[in-house]
This record gives structure tokens, sequence and C-alpha cells, in this order.
């Protein structure tokens, strides 16, 4: 049998019902010691940073020395389920125990209830869908088209450079024979960027997210392992970076506070934890929902009035430096599998600490349901 490891802990956003005991199968399907106990969690786009936050908990409390966390969803395969009419006689012909019975189920039965309903990517407490959300979270924060352009196109620059340079050569593992993230659009420019259209504001005129601007929806799955000192030494594992500190927040959404804001309370508040501001950080890694999420994020903490109102401080967190900022891309440009973004980012942080030298850096990733989970990792 495989490794033991004290703990599995992950999950996905859109999966199968049959997927019930996901974390404990993808243990076993991965070759883990069948010892390895499997958790799984959802906490929408957080949910695998969550896991490692959970699991880092668990470690330095001493209840467990090692854990895996990790994340996946299959866009491509959504679960098709059918509308409730059919569901309901689907669970009535099941009970049927005569022929009578059955013919009964069937009865008034019309082609229609086939018509399969596709998972939802509405807020229920709105109605809205989260791109239509940041489309209101823009023209509150005054973010222009252009700007969204601009980020969008440096995080294609940077992911580009990224792979070219190598960095993520022991980062991926291949499947299906795809050996590299293939969203990344290294020679697009901003002259492509500016053809595309407004995707969820289309009728005011006003629509500034697009295609382009926004992250796409991709398969994917993320993991990264953690573990005790003693446990990592023991074993011969290099110690890349240390998790220490993370923080989950929410905020009011559906009484009109941005559905993708709640990180900025989320990071505020662990920094406060910490005793430290953003002259502390030297890289911040912010999931790229979309271009506007991320622009309305760094508004957001340079506002003298948003600081004070909403996260309670006296002064503004500051502005946020372009040479510290995703600097070898983010989910615009590789993608957002929900439940897998969070560990690409950790392992990609991890990885970046341990190769550039620097010392601390931060992560941001807003969900779904107006939460936020922020996180510290640090070189040493």
């Amino acid at each position: 049998h495989g490794q033991k490891i004290d703990e599995v802990m992950a999950g996905a956003v859109i999966k199968h019902s049959r997927d019930f005991n996901l974390a404990r199968e993808a243990a076993l399907d991965a070759g883990l010691s069948p010892a390895t106990p499997g958790t799984t969690i959802q906490i929408a786009c957080g949910t695998s940073l969550q896991a490692a936050l959970s699991l880092g908990a668990k470690i330095a409390s001493g209840e467990i020395d090692s854990g895996i966390a990790a994340g996946s969803d299959t866009i491509s395969a959504s679960p098709i389920v059918f509308g409730d009419k059919f569901a309901k006689r689907l669970a009535k012909l099941s009970r049927a125990r005569s022929f009578g019975q059955k013919l009964g189920a069937l009865k008034g039965f019309s082609l229609r209830e086939l018509t399969p309903v596709a998972p939802s990517v509405a807020e229920p407490r709105t109605g809205l869908a989260m791109g239509q959300h940041c489309e209101l979270m823009a023209r509150e924060w005054g973010i222009s088209r252009e700007e969204q352009d601009q980020l969008a196109f440096n995080s294609h620059q940077n992911a580009s450079k990224a792979i070219e340079e190598g960095f993520h050569d022991d980062l991926i593992v291949p499947c299906a024979g795809i050996l590299k993230d293939n969203n990344v659009r290294g020679d697009t420019t901003l002259e492509k960027m500016a053809t595309m259209k407004p995707a969820f504001d289309r009728k005011s005129g006003k629509g500034t997210l697009t295609a382009a601007n926004s992250t796409p929806l991709t398969d994917g799955g993320a993991a990264v392992l953690l573990a005790s000192e003693a446990w990592a030494k023991e074993r011969g594992l290099p110690v890349l970076a240390y998790l220490s500190m993370g923080e989950v927040s929410a905020n009011n959404f559906a009484a009109g506070e941005g559905l993708l804001m709640a990180p900025t309370i989320a990071v505020s508040d662990m920094l406060e934890r910490a005793g430290i501001g953003f002259s502390d950080i030297d890289l911040f890694e912010i999931h790229e929902a979309f271009a506007a999420q991320v622009l309305c994020t760094l508004k957001a903490w340079s506002d003298r009035s948003y600081c004070r109102d909403v996260l309670g401080r006296d002064k503004v967190l500051g502005k946020v430096p372009t040479a510290k900022l995703n600097i070898k891309g983010s989910s615009l440009a590789y993608g957002h599998p929900f439940a897998a973004t969070g560990a690409r980012i950790l392992g990609h942080t991890a990885k970046l600490l341990n190769e550039t030298g620097k010392q601390t850096a931060l992560i941001s990733v807003c969900t779904a349901g107006g939460m936020g989970v922020a996180a510290l990792v640090e070189r040493t």
C-alpha cells in the first residue's frame, strides 16, 4: 500500500451526487494507504485554500502531522439534472409496485420533462450571476474597460513568460495527454481584447466585463502537501514555505455590498491580527475571478471611506505595487476550476517564495455567496 497521510481534505463545487465522498475516493484513487481518511468540504472558489487552512490548524495543534489539501472541478462534464416534475415522477415510479401503479406514475408524461436543467450560476438570494454582480461593482468603483483589459493582458503575459521559463514544470502533472495549461494567450493584444463584446450586460451599452477580462471556467485539479517540520524532515522532503495564518470573511451582498468584496475584509482582519501592513508583503497573489474584481479590491484598500466604514481602520491599507501583484500570472490566464484554484495559488506561491528568496506573500480569494478567504505564506 502507499503512503499514509493523516488526512486528505478536498472538494469540488460542481459535482455529481455519486461523488458524495469525494476526498476519500480521491485518496484511494491516488494510491495512498487505505488508512488515509478523507474529508470532503466546499466553500465555493475558496474550497482548497480553506482545506489548507483547516489542515494547517490541525497540524499546528498537534492533532495531525500531515495532510493534503485539494480541489477539483470538471466544468466540461457538469452534471445534467432534470426538472422537479420529472424527478418527482421518477421517485413515484420507483415506489410503484403493480403495473397499474407504474402506469399511473407515467400518466401525463411529456417529452418536455426531459429537458435538462443546467447547473445554475446565479446567486440564490439575488438571482444575478457572478459576472452581473461584478458589473455592478465595476460601476460603483468606476473601473473602466481599459483598466480591466490591461490587467488581463498583464496576467497572460506574466503567465506565458512563466511557462516559457519552466516555472510550472515541476508543478504540473500531465493529464489526458495535456502537458501544460492551454488557456494562456501569450500572443494576445490589447487591440484584440478591445474587440470583445460585453458578456454579462449586453443591453445597456455600459457593460465592461468580457470573455477576455473574465476568468474562463476550465477543468482542473490541484493539491498541496502540508506537514509538520518533523514529518517532512523524517522523509527528506524540502519545506518550500510556511502557511502562517488565514482568515475567512463574509459580507451582506444581498443588501447591496459587492458580492466579491469580502476578501477586502478577510485580508484587513488577517493583517491586523498579524500586526503587519502592505509594506511587509513581498508578493500579492490575488485570485482573478474577473479583472474588475481585482481592481475593485485594490481600489477599496486605498479608499479612506471604505477602510474606515467597512474595514474599521483609521488609515487606508494602501496601494499594491504592480511589480508585486500576480507576477507569474493568475486565474485570468490559467483558468478557474472553482475548487482547485486555492491550492493552485498556494502551491504556486510556496514555490515562488522559495525561488525568489522573498519572505512574505499574501493570498486572497473571492468566492460565491459574498465570502473571501485569505492566507499569509512565509518562506521561513
